[in-house]
């Protein structure tokens, strides 16, 4: 079997292959839940950048912002409403 090629510039072509070798040997419940980690770690960051550009904004606020980076602003909009802030007044559409 070629060995495929190297996902991170850093790492080795043989630690690449044992490490995809070993991912491969999971369990799919594993494989799932490592997704899921890495979704929750993602999800995560966003907010918390969010939350870095946006000090004044509440939970709402922040959420819906997290629904314009997930979705795009169009279907963001789309679906929950435009972008406002908790007086209902339209907030900076920027994400």
């Amino acid at each position: 079997m070629p060995t495929p090629r190297a996902l991170s510039g850093d790492t080795h072509p043989k630690i690449e292959e044992l490490r995809l070798d070993v991912f491969r040997r999971l369990p799919v419940w594993r494989k799932l839940e490592l997704v899921e980690d890495a979704n929750r770690t993602a999800r995560l960051l966003a907010l918390s950048g969010l939350r870095a550009r946006h000090p004044n904004a509440s939970d709402a606020e922040i959420e819906r912002r997290l629904m314009d980076l997930l979705l795009g602003p169009e279907m963001a909009r789309r679906a929950f409403g435009p972008l406002t802030d908790d007086d209902g007044n339209a907030a900076n559409g920027d994400a």
